[in-house]
């Protein structure tokens, strides 16, 4: 298959994708929204930023500068901001894909998201209606990740228009949950068209993401229990829910350790560290590849997923499959994999004492933990194995072309 894709190639989950593709000896081509490095084996890269990404650099000293920027503005103020800017640069966006698209000639377009990528694939679609039908037609493929609907699409009329015009203007669409696919026929996917519920990222790799055999080993020490944070700094993520939630937990467990990778330099969360006197207790790491992702879950004994929107989230599936007890916001998304009390916790998102007492009730009960991993670990084979959920992806691109 001759493969065009459009993404934010520096993305793991982007990447987990492309990767299964050329290793299976397509031909892939990429169109990525931000710069990024060379992707190996990939037949061509071309850059087509929108909204801001193009200050967004490639190379290590220019994403620390783009990186000190980004710690100056918060999250949520530089969501707004390319919410603002980016319908201003679609147009421009589309021509050049428009022309990537003419020059490559694909068997299949996947745009990975709808904000932005979805967007201006739609928008270049359109721009190459051909009504005498002299020009081969190729199907587009939309991802829908797990904030597009929830937190994107609401946030300006433009976005509803943009959003609402790019689920009529592809002929499939690819959700990570049930929900969002309910949500996109709500929002004017048809119901007629293809879809495919499989994970974002494309499913776990369980040869990285696999438990240690303290599930099979009662008796651990409970006081000394590690719980990690892996969500790092987003609009939607609730930080400092989870961070005002540990001197409650300290308060029973004062040995209890808090794992934070992707916060080592966030201004904003050293500012909670000290006000709230937990420094000694928390650890702010560095981003971390999946390897060292998958040491930190085995380290840990819960896994936090504290959120206001969300599909299915990937490092919630990899907790699981390290055996990490999941406690994440009570979201309609997050229940098509948790059961409450049996494998998983739900909270309020905004609620720091009842998260604290969820974590104190987990530690307790180390047997809960034990059963909750060796289910969560058969529930992760069964649903989101990365060779499986790509098995199923590739035959769902066949029927699409």
């Amino acid at each position: 298959m001759n493969l065009l894709y459009i993404v934010d190639a520096r993305s793991p989950i982007a990447l987990n994708w492309i990767s299964h593709f050329i290793v299976g000896g397509h031909e892939v081509h990429i169109a990525s929204t931000f710069p990024c490095s060379p992707v190996e084996g990939s037949a061509s890269l071309d850059i087509i930023p929108v909204a801001m990404s193009g200050n967004y650099g490639a190379h290590e000293n220019e994403r620390a500068k783009s990186g000190l920027a980004r710690r100056l503005i918060p999250v949520t103020v530089r969501t707004k901001i390319r919410q603002m800017i980016a319908p201003w640069t679609f147009p421009g966006a589309a021509r050049a894909l428009r022309r990537l698209i003419k020059e490559i000639q694909p068997d299949l377009i996947h745009a990975m998201r709808i904000p932005f990528e979805g967007m201006v694939a739609s928008m270049a679609m359109r721009g190459m209606d051909d009504p005498g039908g002299r020009q081969k037609k190729t199907p587009l493929l939309i991802s829908v990740w797990g904030n597009d609907f929830t937190l994107h699409a609401g946030s300006t009329p433009g976005m509803d228009s943009f959003t609402r015009e790019s689920l009529l203007a592809c002929n499939a669409l690819h959700t990570d949950c049930q929900r969002d696919l309910r949500m996109a026929r709500d929002l004017g996917f048809a119901s007629s068209k293809p879809s495919i519920v499989l994970p974002g990222a494309g499913g776990v790799r369980l040869e990285v993401f696999y438990p240690e055999d303290y599930l099979n080993q009662p008796g651990e020490r409970e006081s000394q229990v590690r719980i990690i944070n892996p969500r790092g700094i987003r609009t939607y993520v609730r930080n400092d829910t989870i961070f005002r939630a540990i001197p409650f937990v300290l308060e029973k467990y004062p040995d209890a350790h808090f794992l934070c990778p992707g916060m080592a330099a966030e201004a904003q969360v050293q500012k909670w560290v000290a006000e709230l006197g937990v420094g000694e207790k928390v650890d702010l790491l560095p981003a971390q590849s999946q390897p060292e992702m998958a040491q930190l879950f085995r380290q840990s004994r819960i896994s936090l997923s504290i959120t206001t929107h969300d599909g299915t989230p990937n490092t919630l599936l990899e907790a699981m499959a390290c055996g990490c007890f999941p406690i994440a916001g009570d979201l309609e998304s997050i229940r098509e994999w948790i059961i409450p009390g049996e494998n998983g916790w739900l909270v309020d998102p905004g609620d720091p004492r009842g998260l604290a007492e969820a974590i104190v009730k987990v530690i307790s009960e180390p047997e809960l933990r034990r059963k909750a991993g060796e289910r969560n670990l058969q529930m992760v084979k069964e649903r989101g194995e990365y060779n499986k959920t790509m098995q199923q992806a590739e035959g769902f691109y066949r029927s699409l072309i």
